[in-house]
């Protein structure tokens, strides 16, 4: 967090392009918020904007530390819904396959990506 200025947030950008002054929303865990990127920087360097596959830090205005937790992705708003609850069928490895060597058990909660 930088006093006055907002909180940093650093991250991979997967696609697209990041831009200083761009407004965009934090998705996921928490509820969406929409704020606007002050700074982009990589390495140290200040940049107008960061592009797929840089490791960048942005600035957010008027977000505060506790708004922002691990795990969250800054996206154009409307582009990404967040979901808490979905149906799949899923196929799972076995151990000659390279899968898991344990069974699930009672209350496993797997990640999908």
């Amino acid at each position: 967090s930088i006093s006055g200025r907002g909180t940093v947030v650093t991250g991979r950008i997967e696609r697209g392009v990041i831009k200083v002054g761009e407004e965009v929303e934090i998705v996921g865990i928490k509820p969406t918020t929409k704020t606007v990127v002050t700074g982009v920087e990589m390495f140290r360097k200040l940049l107008d904007q960061g592009e797929a596959g840089d490791n960048v830090g942005c600035l957010l205005r008027g977000v505060d530390r506790e708004g922002v937790e691990r795990g969250q992705v800054l996206c154009k708003p409307g582009s990404v819904k967040p979901h808490t609850k979905f149906k799949a069928e899923a196929y799972i490895l076995t151990k000659e396959e390279g899968g898991r060597h344990t069974p699930f058990f009672g209350n496993y909660r797997p990640q999908f990506y």
